[in-house]
């Protein structure tokens, strides 16, 4: 093997990130770590209470988004640890932006229908479809302008860095993993 092996992920909220970012991690021993994570300890720092991957659709999860905002140095300073990792390499990271800013790695954009993405987060969030719908359009236009005021990026819609673009609406789990690892280990031969 040539070259370390450093995975990330990308997509919006409900594409399937995390679940495949763990699957990947698990099947190729290498350790997983999520951006988001990163930004829950600096919500903690500044006394929120995150929990869950649902947290970033409630008031509190929203009110660090714009927090956030203001104040883009949050974001820069995670992006500078999942930098870090990603130069140690041996990782799978699930963040929105890192493609753009790492580009050594093999890069991942899961994509996903709006409606399925809905469906997605209303039953990890316990939320309606339609609540969910409207936290996703907020979560996705926020976010979008967040990255692209910090780094110019243009989320959903710039898939230069990226490897492999899947969309996850009509696959299940296991078939969006199968074809993600395949790329992965043709990729870095393994």
């Amino acid at each position: 093997m040539g070259r370390k092996v450093v995975i990330c992920i990308s997509g919006f909220a409900g594409s399937g990130k995390s679940t495949l970012g763990r699957r990947l991690a698990e099947a190729l021993g290498l350790r997983y770590v999520s951006g988001g994570d990163g930004l829950k300890l600096l919500a903690i720092e500044r006394g929120y209470s995150p929990g869950g991957e649902e947290w970033w659709e409630t008031e509190q999860g929203f009110k660090f988004l714009e927090e956030r905002l203001r104040n883009p140095e949050f974001d820069k300073e995670v992006d500078r640890k999942l930098l870090e990792l990603a130069e140690a390499g041996g990782v799978v990271i699930d963040s929105w932006v890192l493609p753009w800013l790492y580009r050594k790695g093999f890069n991942i954009w899961l994509k996903a229908r709006p409606e399925v993405r809905a469906r997605r987060l209303s039953k990890r969030s316990g939320v309606t479809v339609e609540e969910a719908s409207n936290m996703l359009k907020r979560r996705d236009r926020e976010s979008a302008s967040l990255y692209r005021r910090l780094y110019g990026v243009e989320l959903g819609r710039d898939f230069e860095p990226f490897h492999l673009v899947l969309d996850t609406s009509d696959l299940d789990e296991e078939a969006v993993f199968r074809i993600a690892l395949t790329a992965v280990k043709e990729f870095f031969k393994l």
